[in-house]
């Protein structure tokens, strides 16, 4: 799947430059190139999105950091935090390509169980999945905006 497509976002300029055969995309947070992967060209959208549209600190972001789930070794795609270190919004980016099922979901919450994220989201840049923890219900409720941030000053 060729990894620039139509996304249900809002259109970023994303540094983007061939080497050889292969795309590379400047990422927003991590400062070097990245090479483009359909996922990839999802997570920088989002990344521009937050930073742009919604006034996410670009300093709280984290991209693709490992955590140990039993033995194995994961990567969350993208974590945002609040000053205090607690996980704001966590998101689970896929090709847009991809289904976002109860799999994904469920890859999801992996990641949810060690970062305790206020807010869980799942897309593939043209279907968005924004889900609020309840802290009375512990319960995920399904919301339609993706949240403003809030700083937890």
């Amino acid at each position: 799947m060729y990894p620039i497509v139509a996304l249900n976002l809002p259109k970023t300029e994303l540094q983007i430059k061939k080497k050889g055969e292969q795309l590379y995309v400047n990422c927003l947070i991590r400062k070097k190139p990245i090479i483009l992967t359909p996922e990839e060209w999802v997570r920088q959208h989002f990344i521009a999105f937050f930073i742009n549209e919604l006034g996410y600190p670009k300093g709280l972001m984290s991209v693709e950091k490992k955590i140990k789930y039993g033995d194995l070794d994961k990567r969350w795609d993208l974590a945002v935090f609040n000053t205090n270190q607690d996980c704001f919004l966590l998101m689970e980016c896929k090709a847009p390509n991809i289904k976002i099922t109860k799999g994904v979901f469920e890859q999801s919450l992996l990641y949810y169980k060690k970062l305790q994220a206020d807010y869980l989201v799942m897309s593939n840049g043209l279907n968005h999945v924004i889900m609020k923890k309840n802290k009375s219900s512990n319960q995920f409720e399904k919301i339609d905006i993706f949240p403003d941030y809030i700083s937890s000053e």
